[in-house]
């Protein structure tokens, strides 16, 4: 499993609007190559009566799933302008349907290149990027006399993810840390409550942090 990657926002949508011909982007967050297709046909029934609706999507780990469909426009012109914003921005597990409504005037290839690159850009953009951090989870209990202090501390640390606190005989923080940073969490609680921490690791998961952009 990757410890870290890009991918969006679970699902978003935007629209500009080129020499009178309306673009509009759905972008959604994909983990199967059946999903994405149940995706593109959701949005090409939604907008039926339109003149194109093109799609792109990139899925796995290491890519390995990456189509791209121009749906009646000039070969090269859409499906493949809008997989290569996905990858420049390398995000994984993405789908884009890009819907154009004609309105009158022909943009010619390069016109269209940059009409639906544009529209992708915009539609990732508003949708949102998230960086899905591999994530350890860890059980905290401590006396309720530590409960103050503790949940101060951790809340104070932005790398450290405070998911839930169980009330029980004792007080239980259930965090998620960096999984190459178990050893070192787990050091700074006992120094910090004087060895009277016990700890107990739970399961691994991804955990979304949103991020403005992906890295050039």
């Amino acid at each position: 499993m990757l410890s870290t990657y890009y991918t969006v926002n679970k699902q978003g949508t935007d629209e500009i609007t080129i020499q009178k011909s309306r673009f509009i982007a759905n972008v959604k967050r994909v983990e199967s190559e059946e999903e994405a297709q149940e995706f593109i046909q959701s949005i090409k029934k939604e907008h039926r009566d339109a003149t194109h609706n093109c799609s792109a999507y990139i899925i796995g780990e290491t890519d390995y799933i990456q189509k791209a469909n121009d749906d009646g426009e000039p070969s090269g012109t859409a499906g493949v302008p809008m997989l290569e914003v996905l990858k420049k921005k390398g995000l994984k597990d993405t789908a884009v349907v890009v819907t154009r409504y004609f309105g009158g005037i022909k943009l010619g290839a390069g016109g269209l290149i940059r009409a639906y690159g544009s529209a992708t850009t915009q539609g990732i953009q508003t949708t949102g990027i998230v960086r899905r951090e591999l994530m350890q989870g860890v059980s905290v209990t401590v006396e309720y006399t530590l409960l103050g202090k503790l949940e101060n501390e951790i809340r104070q640390q932005s790398k450290y993810l405070l998911e839930d606190i169980h009330y029980l005989e004792n007080v239980a923080f259930i965090i998620y840390v960096k999984t190459e940073e178990t050893d070192t969490f787990q050091d700074w609680i006992t120094e910090m409550t004087n060895a009277q921490a016990a700890f107990e690791l739970l399961g691994q998961k991804y955990v979304d942090i949103d991020v403005e952009d992906t890295p050039s």
